[in-house]
């Protein structure tokens, strides 16, 4: 089966059971990427690891080198990603700790070079992105879940915003009426450009934070982090569960 990256957001810097083989800083045509490569064995299965945000979490969202990391990771034979990501949640179901494997997403970012091809189009660079995160993988790891102990959310669609601040209120209410259920900063053009080079790519959602507004207190990073402590060992259990159905 093909090669499997793993990237890496908040909460997820390091993935402690990889046994590491290689570590290297690919030089790509867009420049540098986040962090270096990590190619090693996790349950017997190789992967690469990618740290999106860098070493000690250093690059804010909108900064994201997002065409040198998926240029990178093709570069290595990846033919398939799992995005880890932590977001907001903004419908009911949507609370903190809580996995979601999104279905779709709607994008409000701005200002990122969201394609390979600002240079070199051809009307045959129009990519097919109807359903934005790969079937196959989505379905390998709601399969997973029960094996992992994890209880998710099986769909969803995943807000894009710009970042780094978070929303307001009455952003998180407009997002909700656009029929958002969770919000997060990374999820493009990264998932875009991984369709453009023709990589199979699905996210794993960890919900941190209710959205603005979900709830009475204020949103502050201690919440965020807290919350992140149990979810994304949950994330590393599922991931470990989902490897055997895709490699």
């Amino acid at each position: 089966m093909s090669k499997l990256a793993i990237i890496g957001g908040t909460g997820l810097a390091h993935l402690s059971n990889l046994t590491i083989i290689n570590k290297q800083m690919i030089h790509t045509p867009y420049g540098a990427v986040s962090a270096p490569l990590i190619t090693g064995e996790l349950c017997s299965e190789s992967v690469v690891f990618l740290a999106r945000h860098g070493h000690g979490h250093t690059i804010p969202p909108h900064k994201i080198n997002y065409q040198a990391n998926i240029w990178a990771l093709k570069s290595l034979g990846v033919e398939q990603i799992i995005a880890v990501a932590a977001v907001g949640g903004i419908t009911a179901k949507m609370s903190p700790k809580t996995i979601v494997i999104p279905d779709q997403l709607i994008d409000y970012t701005y200002g990122r070079e969201h394609t390979f091809y600002s240079d070199d189009f051809s009307p045959d660079r129009h990519i097919d992105f109807t359903h934005p995160y790969n079937t196959r993988l989505r379905k390998a790891m709601i399969s997973a879940s029960s094996a992992a102990n994890c209880n998710i959310v099986d769909s969803g669609v995943y807000a894009a915003t710009q970042g780094p601040r978070l929303e307001t209120a009455a952003e998180i209410n407009k997002l909700e009426r656009d029929g958002c259920d969770i919000v997060g900063m990374t999820g493009m053009p990264e998932a875009a450009l991984a369709r453009e080079l023709e990589m199979d790519y699905a996210t794993c959602a960890v919900i941190a934070n209710w959205g603005a507004g979900r709830c009475n207190d204020n949103i502050t990073m201690e919440e965020i982090e807290r919350n992140l402590v149990d979810g994304m060992q949950s994330v590393r259990d599922l991931i470990e569960k989902t490897l055997p159905l895709v490699l």
